[in-house]
């Protein structure tokens, strides 16, 4: 592996499959955690960051980081569990210093690889994504969506998860598989949650009338979920925020729908390695991906979106403000999640067979 000049980075190769971002840190406290402040010099020396993000986020982010405070640093890209099963390995030596990006509910469920650490700037943070947990610092978030061909639309109203269940969206609703999707998980999560919750009958009784008039029509990845819409092989499709806004900037002929009965917004993670040899560098690196300057900037030309209060987003997404956010209970989900995977599984399968 090489060191990163201050300029430029390079990306490692090894990528596997990415894992799903989860939500905003809650659950019981980790103990002490420092509130913020860096004990050693600000900046210069070394940081090597381990991150499953896209090339568009760490192109947006490393090389800023290196200009502004002389910092070199070594990026090691690939998936997330690939990565934490890494961090594992290395628990008693570890070679990185920040895991930057991947699930909230994979890092609550390995607390001890973590260093506990609040930054200074989760102040700035909207209260749902602060770092109540002290070791996970969201970052920036991704809501679940409607993404809507407008050419294909005509007069059907879209605002919502009922209007879903119209007869004449029968097998023109993209949809990747719950259990095996994270996007698509945080779909079936977030409209359970919606229409009366994860345990309620009627809110199961919705599961299953939607995948009725999906009618067996499951994508194969989220991409195709998206990417089918936009080229016209469905009207609508239960997407994710990040790739849908893109669509909507590059000239895509699609519409983002925020669910009316409410949207879920996910946290992407960071998190500082236990043990970590540059460890001043690392809270520099998370005080510096919470700060304004950081956060306008993957706002106003990126399609993630700021965890921040009053950060600039770009013309495609709505303002949170607008929107009926609703908040899911990640250590319900994280500790229920195979139970209700294979919930939606018995219902997929039942329909399949009729």
């Amino acid at each position: 592996m090489k060191k990163i000049s201050r300029r430029s980075f390079l990306l490692a190769t090894g990528v596997l499959a990415a894992s799903a971002a989860l939500t905003a840190c809650g659950g019981s406290s980790a103990g002490t955690s420092t509130e913020g402040s860096n004990s050693g010099s600000q900046g210069g020396g070394d940081l090597v960051i381990y991150s499953p993000n896209s090339e568009g986020l760490l192109n947006a982010t490393i090389p800023l980081f290196e200009e502004k405070y002389g910092v070199n640093v070594e990026l090691i890209q690939a998936g997330t569990g690939e990565l934490v099963k890494r961090i594992q390995s290395e628990k008693n030596d570890p070679y990185a210093d920040v895991l930057f990006g991947g699930s909230w509910s994979l890092m609550y469920s390995n607390e001890d690889l973590w260093e506990p650490y609040v930054s200074k700037n989760d102040a700035n943070v909207l209260d749902a994504y602060k770092n109540k947990c002290g070791f996970i610092t969201g970052n920036v978030l991704d809501g679940s969506v409607l993404i809507v061909n407008t050419d294909l639309i005509g007069d059907i109203k879209i605002e919502g998860y009922e209007d879903l269940l119209n007869p004449e969206l029968k097998g023109k609703i993209a949809t990747a598989d719950p259990a095996n999707s994270s996007s698509a998980f945080a779909h079936l999560t977030n409209m359970l949650l919606a229409m009366g919750g994860y345990e309620d009958e009627k809110a199961w009784q919705y599961v299953r009338d939607l995948f009725a008039n999906v009618d067996g029509k499951i994508c194969e990845s989220s991409g195709s979920v998206y990417k089918g819409v936009a080229d016209g092989e469905y009207v609508v499709g239960l997407s994710y925020e990040d790739p849908c806004a893109q669509l909507v900037l590059d000239g895509a002929p699609v519409k983002i729908v925020y669910m009316k009965e409410g949207t879920v917004f996910l946290p992407a993670s960071a998190t500082i390695i236990k043990g970590a040899k540059n460890m001043d560098n690392a809270k520099l690196f998370i005080d510096f991906i919470l700060s304004e300057e950081v956060q306008n900037i993957w706002g106003s030309t990126l399609t993630n979106r700021p965890v921040i209060k009053d950060a600039a987003t770009n013309d495609a997404m709505v303002p949170m403000s607008e929107i009926n956010v609703i908040e899911e209970d990640i250590p319900y989900v994280s500790s229920h999640k195979e139970e209700l995977a294979d919930k939606y599984t018995e219902i997929f399968t039942d329909l399949q067979s009729k």
